[in-house]
């Protein structure tokens, strides 16, 4: 029985298919190889810190003083130059395509810019949000533990009152040890009038 056995577990698992047949799948202890892309990668980060350079840049008037500059030396040298020269005859076309070619890159990178900017003041305004949500409950937990310090102060006893209460356990005490000497003093005059023989007689 155990020979027919191994030659049934042979037959179904023949040496070599089962090395050859397995499918491998990636194991999940070993990160994936990464995948090559047609495309060039950049860093977003990056090229919007770019972008924002750039739109600064066209937002001062530096810029608009160097594009004057280029733009009247572009005029004067294609009208005044020798035609040999000149590389942008009149209407400048050339120019003109020059200034629309800056104008359609510059209005993305301003875009682009004046997202990341919305982004950083939404950001922003939620963190005042956060901030201004826990101090209104720092400042509700304030006024609470100041009430409950005055409903407690209230009850407490102040020196005014203490001494007031003592005085009058004083004046009480007084009372009553003038009450008692009251209360004995017939006695001991009844008994210090008595004769002391007829104490002897009694006796």
């Amino acid at each position: 029985m155990a020979p027919e056995r191994d030659g049934v577990r042979e037959q179904r698992h023949p040496a070599g298919a089962t090395a050859a047949g397995r499918v491998r799948t990636p194991r999940l202890d070993q990160p994936r190889p990464p995948r090559r892309r047609l495309l060039p990668e950049w860093d977003p980060e990056a090229f919007g810190r770019l972008s924002e350079r750039i739109a600064r840049f066209l937002g001062t008037g530096r810029f608009i003083v160097w594009m004057t500059v280029v733009i009247i030396v572009w005029l004067v040298w294609n009208i005044s130059a020798p035609e040999e020269l000149r590389f942008d005859q009149y209407p400048f076309i050339f120019l003109t395509l020059v200034l629309s070619l800056q104008a359609s890159y510059a209005a993305p990178l301003i875009l682009l810019a004046q997202n990341r900017q919305d982004d950083r003041d939404r950001v922003n305004l939620e963190q005042d949000r956060k901030q201004d949500e826990r101090v209104i409950a720092d400042t509700e937990y304030l006024t609470r533990e100041v009430a409950a310090l005055r409903i407690g102060l209230g009850e407490v006893a102040t020196r005014d009152w203490i001494r007031s209460e003592l005085q009058d356990v004083m004046k009480e005490l007084e009372e009553r040890q003038n009450g008692h000497r009251d209360h004995h003093g017939p006695i001991a005059a009844m008994r210090a009038q008595r004769s002391p023989g007829r104490d002897a007689d009694d006796q």
